[in-house]
């Protein structure tokens, strides 16, 4: 079952994105409430997938009122090649185009071969044309990697 993500699922989620190889988290931004943060501004956007009663997907999404962008996108290892992460895809791209947003981005880890394997196959182009550029308001805000 695909559906909306709430902050109740937290746990879950986290939980799954503890368990992904190469899996980037963040201190503040990924905590309980980074999270619940990210989904009082963004409440219909985001998604989780939940099989055998326990969440195997999850895709952090939202806008700016311009442009949407996918953060954390994952399927739990023994669920992958069965169409969950495709199934998540569209239905927050559905829930992006009802809020009337008409372009989305997303980034992927150059290393992370799963994922750039998944975005090429489902049409997702990767872009040359530009740089992404960060910068850190918070040093305290750290990325925490999982193993490969």
């Amino acid at each position: 079952m695909i559906r909306v993500m709430t902050i109740e699922d937290y746990d879950g989620v986290y939980a799954l994105w503890k368990k992904i190889k190469g899996f980037g988290i963040r201190s503040i931004d990924d905590s309980r409430e980074g999270v619940e943060r990210f989904l009082r501004r963004n409440p219909a956007t985001s998604v989780v997938a939940v099989k055998d009663g326990k969440i195997v997907g999850s895709i952090l999404c939202g806008h700016d009122g311009r442009r949407g962008c996918l953060y954390h996108v994952c399927v739990d290892e023994a669920y992958r090649r069965h169409g969950i992460g495709r199934e998540m895809v569209v239905f927050a791209m559905r829930a992006l185009k009802k809020e009337k947003i008409n372009k989305v981005s997303l980034i992927a880890f150059t290393a992370n071969d799963v994922g750039n394997a998944f975005w090429n196959t489902i049409g997702w182009e990767q872009r040359h044309d530009l740089n992404y550029y960060d910068f850190t308001l918070n040093e305290a805000n750290i990325t925490a990697f999982n193993g490969q």
